[in-house]
């Protein structure tokens, strides 16, 4: 109930800040796709139009939500706090991101892809600027919980939006740059406020990335299209939780949920404690020289573009498994007391993270013959729970054993997702479609 009052309070704030949406956002067509829509090719106009709307919503989402990851050292120290309980910023807001999503990709079969996502980006950027006017660590929490909370509706909905309206030829590619959106966001807002949390301080860095995310959603309002191949519908509570049965009951999409819950938790682990192990003898290292770590996000930019399209050529089923051992390799990399060695072995578990990312989520929606947005919900609940189980438990793995216990359970959780995307491998495509 919390979650659905959330998504209606998001749909009433962009209704304040982008007047140029329509007052009904209840169409009364049924939810399902029209046939007679020609789907978007490469070539068309259409597709630099989508791609570049959806690559900055993807871009300020990121960066609202993990704005607050190269600040965890900062957080332990001004609220003395332990690296694990610093961590909470981030895990939270992934926390109640996760089931968010599922109620948000319900709710944009009823009331439409597009003011959804405006709506989650408007709201977020809101909760982001008053958190950075938090006067202690439980109302930060608290903050940053709500922002997860709000934010559910553009990553819930921006994959089934790709998945209705691109043509499967064009939609390697187009997931690949959404998601190259995601990776160059998340990064420039840890650049970003590493560089202004040393120069002033962790207000100043939290308040910035929310006023870029009012400006993204008033871009996202202005510039992405409405969507052609879907047409919202009245609520049907039990298609819903059909469509939901039926997607656990195809072993495929089983096997993408718990890789992509492997996967985030691996690379959010890994830059959860990376910062802490940088601050420490023997590297030493500044708060604004740690920060540059997370331009390895743009090797993450790089993969899921080239990760995405090789895919298209290749199949997926015979590259993933590559993008999963790249990722295993990284972290034995990281191991040694070597920066050159840890900054590489960094870049590839980026590498390799966003590699098994991009080819998974655009199989999400491929696999699945509807319900579409409920399918990468789920994808993406099990991705951000990931996310949240692992980039806390990681906190404790560091204060026992220091980097290598942090390395072993990374070894774990990328062992495991290698074994997934080889058995991935192997499960028969659906009838509806011959997935390569």
């Amino acid at each position: 109930m919390a979650a659905v009052l959330a998504l209606s309070g998001m749909l009433a704030i962009a209704g304040q800040i982008a007047p140029w949406l329509p007052s009904s956002m209840i169409a009364p067509a049924s939810a399902r796709s029209n046939s007679q829509t020609r789907p978007i090719a490469r070539g068309d106009p259409a597709f630099a139009r989508v791609t570049a709307a959806l690559f900055l919503g993807a871009f300020t989402t990121f960066a609202l939500l993990y704005s607050v990851q190269p600040l965890l050292p900062i957080f332990a120290r001004d609220f003395d706090v332990s690296p694990a309980a610093a961590s909470l910023s981030l895990s939270l807001a992934t926390l109640t991101m996760a089931p968010a999503l599922i109620v948000a990709g319900s709710a944009s079969e009823v009331w439409g892809r597009k003011h959804l996502m405006v709506a989650s980006l408007a709201a977020s950027s809101m909760a982001t600027l008053i958190a950075s006017m938090a006067g202690d660590w439980t109302i930060l929490l608290v903050l940053r919980a709500l922002t997860g909370l709000a934010l559910s509706g553009l990553p819930a909905v921006a994959m089934a939006y790709l998945a209705d309206e691109m043509a499967p030829a064009a939609l390697g590619l187009a997931m690949g740059l959404y998601i190259a959106g995601t990776t160059l966001g998340g990064m420039a807002s840890r650049l970003g406020a590493s560089a202004l949390a040393d120069y002033w301080s962790w207000r100043a860095a939290i308040a910035a990335t929310g006023f870029v995310g009012l400006l993204g959603a008033a871009f996202l309002a202005y510039a992405l299209p409405r969507e052609r191949a879907f047409a919202a519908g009245t609520p049907d509570m039990r298609r819903l939780a059909r469509a939901l049965a039926g997607h656990f009951a195809d072993p495929g999409l089983r096997l993408l949920f718990a890789e992509g819950f492997l996967v985030m938790g691996s690379l959010v682990c890994t830059y959860n404690y990376i910062g802490f192990r940088l601050a420490a003898p023997p590297f030493s290292l500044s708060q604004t020289t740690i920060g540059f770590v997370f331009a390895l996000y743009l090797v993450g930019a790089a993969s899921s573009a080239f990760m995405g399209e090789l895919a298209g050529r290749l199949g997926r089923r015979r590259v993933i498994w590559i993008a999963a051992m790249i990722q295993l390799a990284g972290v034995a990399v990281t191991v040694p007391d070597n920066l050159g060695a840890v900054i590489g072995g960094v870049a590839l578990i980026t590498w390799g993270f966003f590699g098994v990312h991009s080819i998974a989520s655009s199989w999400v929606g491929l696999r699945a013959p509807t319900g579409r947005a409920q399918a990468t919900a789920l994808y993406l609940f099990f991705y951000y729970l990931g996310s949240s189980v692992a980039g806390s438990a990681g906190g404790w793995f560091f204060a026992r054993w220091a980097w290598p216990g942090v390395a072993g359970l990374l070894g774990a959780l990328v062992g495991a997702a290698l074994l997934v995307a080889l058995r991935l491998s192997k499960v028969p495509p659906p009838r509806h479609l011959q997935v390569r």
